[in-house]
């Protein structure tokens, strides 16, 4: 899961921080820290800005699904 974010989201820290067995699912929300794509695009100093994804894996371990959080509280 942590190889399948940094490949498709090219992100610099990952912590799995809630992870969730619901029948044959497995839901985890990933922290995940990644450069600022708003100051990148101004050519300015890059920034990371810390944001979070929902993962959706199967029995199997492969990613079935995952999406960018709009927020997350615990």
């Amino acid at each position: 899961m942590v190889e399948f974010l940094k490949e498709n989201i090219h992100c610099h820290d990952i912590t799995i921080i809630k992870l969730n067995k619901e029948s044959d699912i497995w839901e985890a929300i990933a922290e995940v820290y990644e450069d600022d794509s708003f100051l990148k695009s101004m050519n300015l100093p890059p920034k990371n800005t810390r944001v979070f994804y929902s993962i959706k894996i199967d029995l199997e371990l492969e990613v079935t699904a995952y999406e960018r959080m709009t927020e997350y509280s615990q």
